[in-house]
């Protein structure tokens, strides 16, 4: 499905001339036909030779309705740049072919309208002047036709050249992303919300879940049109009007753009290439307010300027966009800039990068090279410094914002990890999905460094401490729960750190007692000797040594802690497990009496310990005795 704009002044003999082509006249507002003018955008189609059904979107030429010509203009495939001939070339004429220019709305068709007004000889003129007007441009070698949508003179010859060009037009890709950006949103009784807009970037089906950007709305695809018939399918390229479920009108607006769950995320921060147009009435300043518009989206932004401390008209540079609401783009992505008061289009160019993490340094080379790079880079080079410019994104973000075919992000990430450019947590080699973590090797050794860094302060603050629990660990690095268990894996198996008894800790950390610690645990561990048994209590164990040597008593195994108060020696609690075991191995049942009469114990441990085995899973407490676990 190909999709043709109109461009070009006011009372030019747009809307007529889509009338004569299609049979339907684009003004849909009372409005509009009262004024004979085309203040928001219109809608109609056709049918060419070969049977093909093509869109056509007539946008205003009026220069006080300009913003809704670069709503319509942003997703076309050829543009019908309407000139009448008893005018000849007019501002707004070379406002829209800058714009035109700017967007790189190429293999358009010049149209030169209301010929039965004027004698060869003018027309001769006028087509002169045109030629001089077009070079240089997009339209510089694009055929003009002469009609009249009054007499019909031409339009078949129109109709013809629209086949030829579109033709020879690729078609939309499809990179399995649809995205829609709304630039007509209505309610229809019995039905709901429906919007409107041109796809990109992929198909949409009925019964598709959805979500609104940038509110993050969910809603789910009631029916689809297609130039007023109802279709299960929409594919990238076509005017496309959606009646959405879930949604109410009051939740969507125009420059809001449609698409699956999870697949875009908004942004405020751009970096970009732009060019001043040559007609601009003065230079680009740094920090200067702009009106930006963005597929169907028109935005307040501030304009960095990088590299330079003015662009004059005509030249070109590098900018960063800070935007006051949030859009939805992609490298790649055409936009126009305008001044807000008094009002004038000052140009555009391409989006590098739409999620700029940080306001860059304005003469830092390393930006600019980096910049120039996304620009005329590789797949492969977009893909790794989006990944390096994130500490990590699954594969189904990267698709997001990454514009390329599916196939060659997946052949690029691959080929980034074979290299070891990026990292890939997956369960098994090879085994890609859209949930695979990936993160770059930069921002992996900026995570590592972390690790580390609080890795080795954590062993200067508890030095007495085997190591640091992974939840609070987690908690001090502030990763997600995913990326911190992934990171942690790959961690360990590089032998980074060490993980004993749910403890993790560098590996060269000992525990080392000074000579002072060093023997009130001597004096300690000979009591629990001379009575292993009936042991000092933990209270006493803190009082004798203090709470860090005695917690580094347990972290090395030395004690063993089984209840709030009672501990014992390691070697003395191997021997009540293994003696529990030995019982178990002649009789069913085991009470609290044999067991403390047979190590000479009080109640107080002997209770304490069993209930331990309980909680451990070694023995089942039955009414006054115990049996051993089956899972034991």
């Amino acid at each position: 499905m190909r999709v043709i704009g109109t461009a070009g002044h006011v009372d030019h003999g747009k809307s007529t001339l889509v009338a004569a082509l299609t049979g339907t006249h684009p003004d849909r507002l009372k409005e509009e036909q009262l004024r004979e003018m085309t203040i928001d955008l219109g809608f109609a189609w056709m049918k060419l030779p070969d049977g093909e059904e093509v869109g056509i979107v007539d946008v205003p030429g009026h220069r006080d309705f300009i913003s809704n010509m670069l709503a319509g203009v942003g997703g076309i495939d050829m543009a019908l740049l309407v000139i009448a001939a008893d005018e000849g070339v007019m501002p707004q004429t070379r406002e829209h072919l800058s714009i035109l220019d700017i967007l790189g709305v190429g293999g358009g068709i010049i149209v030169l309208t209301k010929i039965d007004l004027v004698d060869d000889a003018w027309l001769e003129m006028v087509e002169s002047d045109v030629s001089r007007c077009m070079a240089g441009t997009v339209m510089e070698n694009a055929p003009l036709v002469r009609v009249s949508a009054r007499t019909g003179e031409g339009l078949p010859d129109l109709v013809q050249m629209i086949s030829q060009r579109l033709a020879a037009t690729p078609p939309r890709p499809d990179f399995h992303r649809p995205r829609l950006a709304i630039d007509r949103a209505f309610s229809v009784s019995g039905f709901g919300t429906v919007v409107t807009g041109t796809l990109l970037d992929g198909c949409l089906r009925v019964g598709d879940e959805v979500e609104i950007l940038p509110s993050r709305i969910h809603g789910r695809i009631r029916g689809l049109q297609n130039h007023k018939t109802k279709t299960d399918l929409a594919l990238p390229g076509s005017r496309t009007a959606v009646n959405l479920s879930g949604v109410r009108l009051d939740q969507v607006k125009r420059g809001d753009v449609l698409a699956h769950p999870e697949r875009y995320t908004a942004t405020q921060r751009l970096d970009a290439h732009f060019r001043l147009l040559e007609e601009a009435n003065a230079t680009l300043r740094h920090n200067v307010e702009v009106k930006m518009f963005i597929g169907a989206a028109e935005v307040l932004a501030r304009v960095r300027l990088l590299g330079k401390e003015i662009l004059r008209p005509g030249e070109v540079g590098w900018i960063q966009l800070e935007t006051e609401a949030p859009v939805v783009a992609l490298r790649g992505d055409h936009y126009i800039l305008r001044r807000p008061s008094p009002a004038e289009t000052l140009g555009g160019g391409l989006i590098v990068e739409p999620f700029s993490t940080q306001r860059h340094k304005r003469f830092s080379s390393q930006v600019i090279e980096g910049l120039e790079k996304l620009m005329y880079g590789t797949t492969s080079d977009v893909v790794l410094r989006t990944c390096d410019a994130v500490e990590v994104m699954t594969l189904s973000e990267l698709m997001g914002r990454v514009k390329a075919p599916q196939h060659e992000i997946l052949d690029s990430v691959r080929e980034l990890a074979e290299h070891n450019h990026l990292m890939l947590f997956v369960e098994k080699e090879g085994d890609l999905s859209e949930d695979t973590l990936i993160i770059s090797y930069s921002q992996w050794d900026k995570l590592t460094q972390r690790l580390l860094q609080e890795m080795r302060y954590f062993h200067r603050q508890f030095p007495l401490r085997k190591g640091i629990p992974r939840e609070e660990l987690k908690s001090r690095l502030k990763l997600s729960g995913r990326l911190f268990n992934a990171c942690l894996r790959a961690w360990l198996q590089k032998g980074l750190i060490l993980e004993e008894n749910l403890l993790i800790h560098l590996p060269e950390h000992r525990i080392q007692f000074n000579r002072q610690q060093q023997t009130l645990v001597d004096e300690l561990l000979r009591a629990f000797k001379q009575s292993p048994f009936a042991p000092p209590t933990v209270s006493e164990c803190i009082q004798q040594v203090g709470e860090q040597v005695y917690a580094a008593l347990l972290d090395l195994g030395i004690l063993v802690q089984v209840s709030a108060q009672v501990v014992f020696r390691r070697e003395d609690y191997d021997t009540l497990v293994a003696a529990v075991r030995e019982h178990f191995s002649k009789e069913e049942t085991l009470t609290v009496i044999q067991f403390r009469d047979r190590f000479g114990s009080s109640r107080r441990y002997v209770l304490a310990f069993l209930e331990h085995l309980d909680a451990i899973g070694i023995t089942v407490r039955d009414g006054d005795v115990r049996r051993i676990s089956r899972s034991a």
